[in-house]
């Protein structure tokens, strides 16, 4: 049984990927800072997924608090911190940039710090794929140059992967930095594109579709998320194995590694929304809106490394995913079938 630390664990991915280590036996402790940057009842019942796992112990904790997260460290012996908490949002990013420089630098460096502290053998962060800024490149590869973010969140994002870089040079600690594309799911942020359509077109209200919705994305279902994360933590635990006896993954354990986290398959915002229709029942009245600042037209990942390391291949369709969210979309918010 390995100790994971995993941070933003009341968080979209983070209950998904603490859901799944308690699970298959390990244990997690994970913290959260409980941000009102949205509903803070839907973190809370997140949590009250996981909190019935003996394994699991929850505290309440803010990145940027410095005392507080060393004595966590120094509390407790972590095999992989897993660190997913951060300011999200690229457009939030216009109106509160303080906000972004708290949790996404200072805290993320208290994180580093911790590991170094530690000696946490394994780290593994969350990037996105916003670092990629206006890249006319098709697909995004991690070889790409990301010097030009058209956000300050996707800065703060490029910049803990070079602060990431520096300290796996200096100090020997694994790093594998993880560039998710627009992930969506059950238990799915409020404040995305899937779960606002999907309020609009069930309360008959207008969705607005920025660009006039010449937009594709990369859409990302939370399962092979979960999945791909999983394959890059196994790789790096000593056991290379799990109480469930899940077949071991070669030890690739390279010293600094990004990968993207994608489908690989970009879907037009148009055809995303059809098939929330579809899913929903409802037809979605629409305003047509130009592009917003901070944002791009386009997001398609490269994963040809992560196939290569991994053998990871997405298993969901966009069908079945949307199918999904929406089913817990409605039993969620109470919304009759």
């Amino acid at each position: 049984m390995s100790s994971i630390l995993v941070t933003g664990v009341a968080g979209f991915i983070g209950l998904h990927i603490a859901k799944k280590l308690l699970d298959r036996g390990e244990q997690v402790i994970g913290i959260d800072n409980l941000s009102s940057y949205y509903d803070v009842d839907l973190k809370k019942n997140r949590l009250s997924e996981i909190e019935k796992h003996s394994n699991f112990k929850f505290q309440k904790v803010d990145l940027s608090d410095r005392i507080s997260i060393q004595k966590l460290f120094e509390e407790n012996h972590f095999d992989c911190v897993i660190n997913l908490a951060a300011q999200a949002g690229v457009r939030f990013s216009l109106e509160k940039p303080y906000e972004y420089i708290d949790s996404n630098l200072v805290g993320f460096h208290n994180i580093l710090e911790g590991c170094r502290q530690s000696s946490v053998p394994h780290l593994i962060f969350a990037s996105s794929s916003s670092v990629y800024g206006a890249n006319s490149k098709i697909p995004f590869s991690t070889s790409d140059h990301i010097s030009r973010p058209m956000s300050l969140y996707a800065a703060t994002k490029a910049s803990n992967e070079l602060m990431a870089y520096s300290y796996s040079h200096l100090y020997g600690i694994s790093m594998t930095g993880l560039r998710f594309f627009t992930v969506y799911g059950p238990w799915g942020r409020p404040d995305m594109a899937p779960c606002l359509f999907a309020e609009a077109i069930l309360k008959g209200h207008p969705i607005n579709i920025f660009n006039n919705g010449l937009m594709s994305r990369d859409f990302t279902y939370i399962d092979d998320v979960v999945k791909c994360t999983i394959a890059i933590l196994n790789s790096h635990l000593s056991s290379n194995t799990n109480s469930k006896n899940e077949k071991a993954i070669p030890n690739i354990n390279p010293s600094y590694k990004i990968y993207n986290i994608g489908s690989s398959s970009p879907i037009q915002l148009m055809d995303f929304i059809e098939q929330l229709e579809v899913s929903l029942g409802q037809t979605a009245k629409k305003i047509f809106l130009p592009m917003q600042p901070g944002d791009v037209s386009a997001t398609y990942a490269d994963t040809k490394d992560l196939e290569q390391d991994f053998g990871f291949y997405p298993s969901t369709s966009i069908c079945e995913g949307i199918e999904k969210f929406s089913e817990w979309y409605k039993s969620y918010y109470y919304i009759p079938v």
